[in-house]
């Protein structure tokens, strides 16, 4: 076991008899259990997702740029050609979309940052995205 060092803070009655109680039914003490926690909490901390934030100034050109061809494309295969014809094409991102460059694979920017989501072209398409992983996401549309 590594070095330890002693570190007093002050808790409040109910929180120290719960963990009373937990070290109790675990066979073990209360700094078992508060050194078990700490250890989730941080191991949790550091495996999160951490929030991808597009840069307004990239972001906004591009909400001009593919616009009126994301208002006019009239289904998958349409947008597809008419963001390639830009050098741009979406990608499946979790349960929505990315926009990427098609050049050198960059990625740009959530469909959402750019005034569009997989949900809102599902419904202007009246179908899910071809080889989507989550297209469930369309009978949910449908249903609603």
């Amino acid at each position: 076991m590594t070095d330890q060092i002693t570190v007093m803070f002050r808790l409040d009655a109910t929180t120290l008899e719960s963990l009373q109680a937990v070290a109790a039914e675990t066979g073990g003490d209360v700094g078992e259990v508060v050194r078990g926690a700490i250890r989730r909490d941080m191991f949790r901390r550091s495996r999160a997702k951490k929030a991808v934030r597009a840069d307004e100034q990239l972001v906004a050109p591009l909400r001009v740029l593919l616009a009126n061809d994301i208002a006019e494309a009239t289904g998958w295969r349409d947008l597809s050609d008419r963001l390639s014809a830009k050098d741009f094409e979406f990608r499946e991102a979790g349960a929505g979309l990315a926009l990427y460059r098609r050049s050198n694979g960059q990625r740009l920017a959530k469909a959402s940052d750019i005034g569009t989501s997989y949900g809102r072209l599902m419904r202007q398409f009246n179908a899910p995205m071809p080889g989507h992983s989550h297209s469930y996401l369309f009978d949910r549309l449908a249903a609603s």
